[in-house]
């Protein structure tokens, strides 16, 4: 038996995109219905930016098909400005901004850190701690925002549903067989993420399931992925959906994973610019179904 697999692309709301990808004469309000009818899953970007509104989550939710999964990215406030110090209210903050109207829909969070952030594996810790593992105990913690958020928070979390959290780390200090041990002992995915050699590309397994970013092969956000590439990450992709591991995985620890049956994998392309992302997405699904 295999694992899901959820192929998508980070963000939707690309001007380079139009006429492109999207239909000449597509409203942009309706670029996100548009997507998603050609993709099973995207990555919501713009709340790593800024902390978005429920009516927002809301409206992405009745935009998408049945099915339909986003990953939400964690805001930078947390990961880059305050780097894990005193995140306890600005992660309910997060939490209460809206991520439950998007119920049946809501996939991993993804917490992303800068490149000058190291490890420290107290600090790292202490906020892999905080992150909730259901909508319930999610909504306990969003009940401690800040009165900031008054008039703009949605805390009804529904039926209890897993919530997922997976990091994606810039720095080769996390190279590190202590930070994998902690990642699994919280059950938190490791991203693996494709940089075209900037920063590092670790593979262990940590969680129930793989979390995978795409950011060009040759060239940071830019470059397409031949076919050889995508076969390349059909094959890894296969490997860790079956509940095994690639056997050329690069790997920062000796120690195997927790044996699985199979296991859930998320992978999104980042390579915008010159809009390969969902075209490149399109082709990594066909080459699953092969």
């Amino acid at each position: 038996m295999s694992g899901s697999t959820h192929i998508g692309i980070s963000g939707w709301r690309y001007a380079p995109w139009r006429g492109k990808f999207y239909p000449p004469g597509l409203v942009q309000r309706r670029e996100l219905e548009y997507a998603s009818g050609q993709l099973p899953s995207i990555e919501i970007n713009g709340s790593f930016y800024a902390l978005q509104r429920p009516e927002s989550y809301a409206a992405w939710y009745t935009a998408t098909p049945p099915g339909f999964v986003f990953a939400v990215k964690g805001n930078r406030f947390i990961t880059h400005m305050l780097r894990l110090k005193v995140a306890g209210k600005p992660l309910a903050n997060v939490l209460a901004s809206g991520v439950f109207m998007l119920r049946e829909k809501l996939g991993p969070m993804l917490w992303q850190f800068p490149p000058n952030f190291s490890f420290e594996p107290e600090r790292f810790e202490a906020f892999l701690a905080l992150l909730p593992h259901d909508t319930h105990a999610a909504a306990e913690l969003a009940k401690g925002h800040e009165k900031r958020m008054e008039g703009r928070v949605a805390l009804d979390p529904g039926p209890r549903r897993p919530m997922r959290h997976a990091v994606e780390i810039r720095h080769d200090s996390f190279i590190d067989p202590v930070f994998i041990a902690l990642l699994r002992k919280y059950k938190v995915a490791l991203v693996v993420a494709d940089t075209a050699g900037k920063w590092p590309r670790i593979e262990d397994v940590t969680a129930d399931f793989m979390y995978v970013r795409l950011h060009g092969d040759k060239e940071l956000y830019a470059s397409g992925y031949d076919d050889r590439a995508i076969e390349h990450w059909a094959r890894k992709i296969r490997a860790w959906r079956d509940g095994g591991q690639p056997h050329d995985a690069c790997l920062a620890s000796d120690k195997a994973p927790r044996k699985r049956s199979k296991r859930d994998v998320y992978c999104y392309f980042d390579n915008d610019i010159k809009v390969h992302a969902p075209f490149d997405a399109q082709r990594l699904i066909a080459a699953l179904r092969d």
